[in-house]
């Protein structure tokens, strides 16, 4: 492939990555196995090495871009960059005024990627069938988690980055509602909106602290036990529509920093007793087209991918 095209396309899939990193519940992790770029990003990551490293304090600068793949990384921050700059407060709207189609398109873009994803297993086995219910269980209990009052103090913001990128780089495990549980979600998406660069970068020094030890364990486990934890991975996918389910009912709520009233707790409904708890209608139909565009989004993806592949 031209190498500004394969540039452009990851930017692409940089932008879907971030795009998906702000909604609590989706992880960018997904989005990058679904794009087919996920061992190339760990693989990529795990290039920041002592040797390499070594070029970088040498001052050889292209050798050491060279080395840990600088133009794919490059395409791909810029990417996620662009959209959690350009598409922060977007998203919050849709998800204060349009939640249900949103929860919906991501409901399906989930569901039919970890099925193509499950698809890949060429051999399947006991292990690989526990990987995916153990990852399914895992990944509901986790978005079962209530949130919690934590420190504000910055040295809990580097934590809460640490933490939370292990989660981001997880399909099915989403980074955002990491922080979300941890009560950081709003203080970080303020500092994007405020362009708190001091709070971001502590923020960023602790993603990249935890993502370079993070990663070389999901690695080792790609390598020794491919098909267990693809399986794993897809499991994490499965269990996550539990939180990603649209129709909810708000049992417990929170004062912002602000001053504002913002869900604490939530629990899944029915759509049909959607209007009688709730009060408002329940969209089924705008529900059932977000999540078929969702679904159609990624045999687009696919489609083209393989397209350019053979181009």
């Amino acid at each position: 492939m031209n190498p500004i095209k394969k540039h452009a396309l990851t930017y692409l899939k940089g932008m879907s990555m971030g795009a998906a990193d702000i909604v609590p519940g989706v992880s960018g992790g997904s989005i990058a196995l679904i794009a087919g770029i996920y061992q190339e990003l760990l693989d990529s990551i795990n290039s920041f090495k002592i040797d390499n490293l070594k070029l970088l304090g040498k001052l050889e600068i292209k050798a050491f871009y060279r080395a840990v793949n600088g133009s794919f990384l490059l395409s791909l921050l810029l990417g996620i960059m662009t959209s959690i700059f350009s598409l922060s407060s977007l998203i919050t709207y849709l998800m204060s005024d349009h939640p249900i189609p949103l929860w919906s398109f991501f409901t399906g873009l989930i569901l039919i990627s970890a099925f193509l994803i499950l698809k890949e297993i060429k051999r399947w086995h006991m292990g690989v069938v526990l990987a995916v219910l153990i990852g399914t269980a895992i990944a509901w209990w986790v978005t079962n988690l209530p949130p919690t009052t934590t420190p504000n103090a910055i040295w809990f913001t580097f934590v809460s980055g640490a933490i939370a990128i292990c989660a981001m780089i997880l399909p099915g495990i989403s980074g955002s509602f990491i922080l979300l549980i941890m009560g950081q979600y709003e203080p970080i998406l303020q500092a994007v909106n405020d362009r708190n660069f001091l709070k971001l970068f502590v923020f960023a020094a602790g993603c990249a602290v935890g993502i370079l030890s993070f990663s070389r364990v999901v690695s080792w486990l790609l390598r020794k036990y491919h098909s267990a934890t693809i399986g794993l991975l897809s499991g994490f996918m499965l269990g996550s529509v539990n939180e990603l389910w649209p129709w909810k009912i708000v049992t417990a709520w929170r004062t912002s920093s602000s001053g504002e009233q913002k869900p604490f707790l939530d629990e899944n409904i029915l759509p049909t007793d959607y209007l009688a708890q709730v009060g408002q209608e329940p969209q089924i139909l705008a529900a059932i087209l977000a999540f078929v565009f969702g679904i159609v989004l990624v045999l687009l993806i696919e489609w083209l991918a393989a397209k350019l592949i053979n181009s």
